[in-house]
């Protein structure tokens, strides 16, 4: 039986997730990704601005998640999640970021970068930038205020109330052609769960993308997931908003919807208030016109179960 091409549309923790998912079907799938390159804040915003380079955070996340060898727990905490203090200029990166910047900077190419990453941890499938330009994400809010760069969307300050009416790339970019190919010839587009303009939607706005989509014969399925941070961008908080949203972005219509209809107990509950984590309302009846799956991939802690999520693609893939 040939596998069936799968790639994972996203940035940040969502992708790693779905990479992750589909990673325990490798009889299955050929996975790849195409990650957003609009991140501007924190470790990543800062060498992106020193070194006139692309954010590596996000990207990093998702070449990590590809490893069949070795644990992606294992690598996140070695890689990601350690942020360096007392050491000057150093603090607050990571080890991951300072990879990719410094490999990128020595051999004036971040492509090769990305790959000498790929093969220290023995990645299984390709992961490509959405773009080799630097760009920033600007939103609009419902009362015509703009909000410009990912960090002051994705962290705002202003008053929750008003959210994003649209969101666009400035100075405006050109999809990477690899990226191009990868959606053309795949027979699943898979969108990722996490912040949906920060995220998933940065990660549609280059131009190409559209008609990468728009040409390509794959299946789209959007795995929603179940939350949204009550502190993070200023977007729907039911499914339906997070449907027709999306569906705005992207030239022909969402195939399918995974939905985590998990019922939290007080454990995971505690966990979404310390994350901050809202539960995104179940709303199938606004969305007569999708298929949507809903079904438990929640971890027992809390958090999505890439685990779980595996299982359930297998079934719908």
């Amino acid at each position: 039986m040939s596998k069936k091409r799968v790639v994972v549309l996203g940035g940040g923790n969502g992708s790693a997730i779905s990479i992750e998912a589909l990673k325990y079907n490798l009889k299955h799938f050929d996975i790849s990704a195409v990650i957003s390159m609009s991140d501007s804040g924190g470790s990543s915003g800062r060498l992106r601005r020193e070194f006139k380079t692309l954010p590596p955070g996000d990207i990093m996340r998702a070449i990590l998640a590809m490893s069949q060898k070795y644990d992606y727990h294992m690598l996140r905490d070695i890689f990601y999640k350690p942020r360096f203090a007392n050491v000057g200029r150093l603090n607050g990166h990571n080890v991951g970021n300072f990879f990719l910047t410094m490999c990128g900077q020595y051999s004036n190419n971040f492509l090769y970068a990305l790959e000498a990453l790929s093969q220290t941890i023995k990645a299984v499938g390709k992961v490509y930038p959405v773009t080799l330009k630097p760009s920033d994400l600007v939103a609009q809010l419902s009362n015509g205020l703009v909000i410009r760069t990912e960090s002051f969307i994705d962290v705002p300050s202003y008053n929750r109330g008003l959210k994003i009416k649209k969101v666009w790339l400035k100075p405006k970019c050109r999809v990477f052609d690899q990226a191009a190919k990868a959606i053309n010839r795949a027979d699943v587009i898979l969108l990722s769960p996490g912040s949906l303009y920060t995220s998933l939607i940065a990660t549609l706005l280059p131009n190409g993308v559209r008609s990468a989509i728009a040409k390509s014969k794959a299946k789209i399925v959007y795995v929603v997931g179940n939350a949204f941070r009550t502190d993070g961008e200023t977007g729907p908080e039911d499914l339906s908003g997070f449907v027709s949203q999306l569906q705005l972005y992207l030239p022909r219509k969402i195939d399918l919807v995974v939905y985590n209809n998990n019922k939290l107990n007080s454990t995971q509950k505690k966990k979404y208030r310390i994350k901050r984590w809202g539960t995104i309302k179940f709303d199938p009846k606004n969305l007569p016109d999708y298929k949507i799956v809903a079904a438990n991939f929640e971890r027992t802690p809390g958090g999505l179960d890439p685990k779980k999520l595996g299982v359930i693609l297998k079934k719908i893939l």
